[in-house]
């Protein structure tokens, strides 16, 4: 029997919001500490993250930030899991693991080389469109593309109405979406979040 479809709900902002996500079901929850529409401090991070169950992952989202500006991000925020959006090498990854984050490397998908889930020394590798964050999608559904192994997330242009077919196409360890749910950018429809939970679910 497979493992559940993971899904994470990205770039939370408001209480409102993170409750939404976790009614419905998500498994992890992401704060954009980047420059991003979606950017939030270190302190309403800490105060939304209380809000979130233990079972479900709180992630620190970082895109070409200085290790130290991220290890002190993640620690002040309380956040129990570090999405490393950029061109990190392996030093970021060998510098935070012994903080105990679960680390997740972002990376786009260009049609080339399907990257490896820990080549890095991450525990998730999340695979995402060739302009993070802009919700354009990229063409997974095509022949020729290889998904990854192991515990990796489908990211980049999904939204309620298409995660469905993703899942079903390409069978993903798990799904991520930020514009996919909002109403404007950067800002969250609470109802779009449990749709796109409702669609994803429903396709496994």
């Amino acid at each position: 029997m497979s493992s559940p479809l993971f899904i994470k709900i990205c770039g939370l902002r408001t209480a409102e919001d993170v409750d939404a996500a976790v009614e419905a079901g998500a498994d992890a929850i992401g704060f954009v500490f980047a420059d991003s529409p979606r950017h939030v401090d270190a302190a309403t991070a800490g105060k939304l993250a209380q809000r979130v169950p233990e079972h479900v992952l709180t992630v620190g989202v970082f895109r070409r930030q200085p290790v130290a500006q991220v290890r002190d991000l993640a620690l002040a925020s309380g956040v129990r899991s570090v999405q490393l959006h950029g061109d990190e090498g392996r030093d970021y990854y060998d510098t935070l693991r012994p903080q105990g984050w679960t680390l997740i490397r972002a990376t786009s998908s260009d049609g080339g080389r399907t990257p490896r889930c820990g080549e890095l020394g991450e525990d998730y590798l999340l695979l995402d469109a060739p302009d993070p964050g802009a919700g354009l999608p990229w063409n997974w559904a095509d022949d020729r593309f290889t998904p990854p192994t192991g515990h990796w997330l489908l990211a980049g242009g999904l939204t309620p109405q298409n995660v469905g077919r993703a899942v079903r196409t390409i069978a993903p360890w798990g799904v991520d979406v930020s514009s996919g749910v909002e109403a404007r950018r950067g800002v969250k429809d609470p109802a779009l979040i449990r749709e796109f939970i409702e669609s994803a679910r429903s396709a496994e």
